[in-house]
């Protein structure tokens, strides 16, 4: 299928009857309820690795690795996912992967070392992949003109990151080591992964009775060739680094962060869980707004707005701290030497330089996500999610690059620079793209940022 013939075929979700407009708000409202929960579970391991340390005496390097391993899991099947959820319906591939990931998350509350919890960790990282089954799926029940808010309304879901963050701490404080009956109900961390299985089997049968059951299917007796064949086009891939720029490093800062804060600012763990969920929330909640600006003045100049800010945070953030040392004669300084300009970084402009981030990854990851309709309007599910499984990738592989880095530098603030020089990359790719088209390729356009569809298709192969 050309460009030309995507942007004239009718996208999914358009023209919903008004009688399906109550369908259509409950895939909504069920499909972002189970996203929250599916995403605390993914990303748990980010307040329950500190007890885990302890308990296991594991190394920082080792610790990274168990986030990691389950947000590797978490990334690999979305595209199936995706394609297969606009083959057979959301509603089936949902409700499924609710009950199946309840299965080791249960096993991650019975963990006996560290190699059987690395194996459950990356079972359990299943969760992540619910995220491209729910992009086709709410894609398949909204009108185009209203698909950015309610693509980002559903990205919101990535605030359960935070609730691990604020019922973690407390649960684990109250719920005594030995458990419930005799230990069948586990204490301590371990209660946290046991709840969750149980909270993802009851969300799995809400979503199956709360659903319609006659779904939207926009796949479904579609060639899988020619659902793959967008998968070729640089754009796509384009739009994975813009997604490992604003929703991987979300998701490895998210793990991250509460060691971050416990190591360098010696901030007990619910603190620093609290400190973490400052940047979850804007990082999550803003994705509405993402979309209804994306909606509005277009998704390119949004995502410019996103990088010049995630830019600027996060130079500021890598800073190391330190002085200037001055060789002076002794007369001055008994030793010869006077330190100079010491810079230190306190915890509230650290945290407000990580909100700042945490507001441009919110508004960026709709962003990123309103291009995809709009350009493959017949291939969400795929397109959808070859982006966000490369997106999520680049969260498996940044807290190992942030541990190796810092161990390599002793700098605890190595892991803002990678963050830069990621941001950097994806800003310089994206404008030297939008040159090349404006300016080269249909000089007519030079003040045109956000081409029409029309426009856009005919310069789908350069961009």
């Amino acid at each position: 299928m050309t460009a030309a013939q995507q942007a004239q075929t009718p996208p999914p979700g358009a023209g919903v009857p008004a009688d399906d407009r109550q369908g259509a708000r409950r895939v909504l409202g069920f499909s972002t309820a189970g996203f929250t929960l599916m995403f605390a579970v993914w990303l748990m391991f980010g307040v329950l690795g500190i007890p885990i340390r302890d308990e296991f005496g594991l190394t920082d390097v080792q610790l990274s690795w168990l986030s990691a391993v389950a947000i590797l899991n978490g990334s690999i099947w979305r595209l199936l996912a995706g394609v297969y959820a606009d083959r057979v319906g959301g509603r089936v591939v949902f409700t499924g992967m609710l009950l199946v990931t309840a299965i080791p998350a249960y096993l991650v509350s019975q963990a006996a070392g560290y190699t059987e919890l690395l194996v459950y960790a990356f079972l359990v990282g299943f969760a992540g992949n619910a995220f491209s089954v729910g992009v086709s799926w709410v894609a398949a029940w909204t009108p185009r003109e209203h698909q950015g808010f309610a693509l980002g309304l559903f990205g919101a879901g990535n605030v359960g990151a935070s609730v691990t963050k604020f019922i973690g701490p407390a649960l684990i404080a109250a719920v005594p080591a030995a458990g419930y009956l005799g230990g069948a109900i586990p204490g301590g961390w371990r209660f946290v992964p046991f709840l969750y299985a149980a909270l993802l089997v009851i969300m799995g049968l809400l979503m199956w009775i709360g659903t319609p059951s006659q779904d939207r299917k926009p796949g479904q007796g579609r060639p899988l060739k020619e659902m793959f064949r967008p998968l070729g086009e640089l754009r796509v891939w384009r739009f994975s680094l813009y997604y490992v720029t604003v929703f991987g490093a979300y998701v490895a800062l998210s793990a991250w962060l509460p060691k971050y804060y416990v190591d360098v600012f010696d901030l007990p763990l619910y603190q620093a869980a609290l400190l973490t969920a400052l940047f979850i929330f804007p990082a999550s909640l803003l994705r509405p707004v993402g979309g209804s600006l994306s909606d509005r003045f277009g998704a390119r100049r949004v995502m410019y707005w996103t990088f010049g800010v995630m830019a600027a945070s996060t130079l500021f953030l890598s800073m190391p701290y330190g002085h200037i040392v001055l060789h002076v004669p002794t007369r001055y300084e008994p030793d010869g030497l006077r330190e100079v300009l010491p810079y230190e970084l306190g915890v509230i402009p650290f945290t407000i330089g990580v909100f700042l981030v945490g507001v441009a990854m919110g508004v960026g990851k709709a962003a990123v996500y309103k291009h995809i309709p709009e350009y493959f309007p017949g291939d969400v599910g795929a397109v959808g999610g070859l982006v966000g499984m490369l997106g999520a990738l680049g969260g498996f592989f940044l807290p190992p690059m942030f541990a190796y880095t810092q161990s390599w530098t002793a700098l605890p603030q190595s892991t803002f620079f990678i963050l830069f020089l990621l941001t950097v990359a994806s800003a310089a790719w994206m404008h030297l793209t939008v040159y090349r088209m404006l300016h080269a390729g249909s000089p007519e356009l030079a003040g045109d940022l956000e081409p029409r569809p029309a426009k856009a298709a005919g310069a789908a192969n350069g961009s």
